[in-house]
C-alpha cells in the first residue's frame, strides 16, 4: 500500500490489492495506485512512504523488492509476520542501489 503525508507525517493510508495474488510476490494494481496518488495530490499531500509485509520472512528488503523500487525519496517499509505475534516493521529508502534502514517514530498525534 502507500502512506501519504506533509512534512514527514503520516495522515494518509491507501491498502491496495496485490495485483499478483501471492504471499511471495506484491505488485500494485496501477489502477489503484494512481488513484491513491490522485488523492494525494487532491489532499496536498505527497507519498511518504510504499508498504507491503512479508507473512514468512524477516523485515528487510529481497532482492525482488530492490528490482522493483522505483521510488528513491520514499520509504519503504516491511512488515515481517514471520514469527506469530511478534510483528516487526521496518523502514528503508534507498541509496545507490542498496536499502539502508531508516528510524520510525510511531505516534498517535496529530503533526503540529
Amino acid at each position: 500500500g502507500l502512506l501519504g503525508g506533509s512534512n514527514g507525517h503520516t495522515t494518509a493510508f491507501y491498502e491496495l490489492a496485490n495485483a499478483d495474488a501471492s504471499a511471495d510476490h506484491y505488485r500494485m494494481l496501477p489502477e489503484q495506485q494512481f488513484s491513491a496518488i490522485r488523492d494525494m495530490r487532491t489532499k496536498g499531500l505527497r507519498m511518504l512512504a510504499i508498504w507491503h509485509s512479508h507473512p514468512a520472512t524477516p523485515a528487510r528488503m529481497s532482492e525482488e523488492d530492490l528490482r522493483l523500487a522505483f521510488t528513491p525519496d520514499t520509504v519503504y517499509l516491511i512488515l515481517s509476520l514471520a514469527v506469530p505475534g511478534a510483528p516487526d516493521l521496518r523502514g528503508f529508502i534507498l541509496q545507490d542501489g542498496r536499502a539502508e534502514p531508516v528510524e520510525l517514530v510511531i505516534t498517535n498525534k496529530e503533526p503540529t
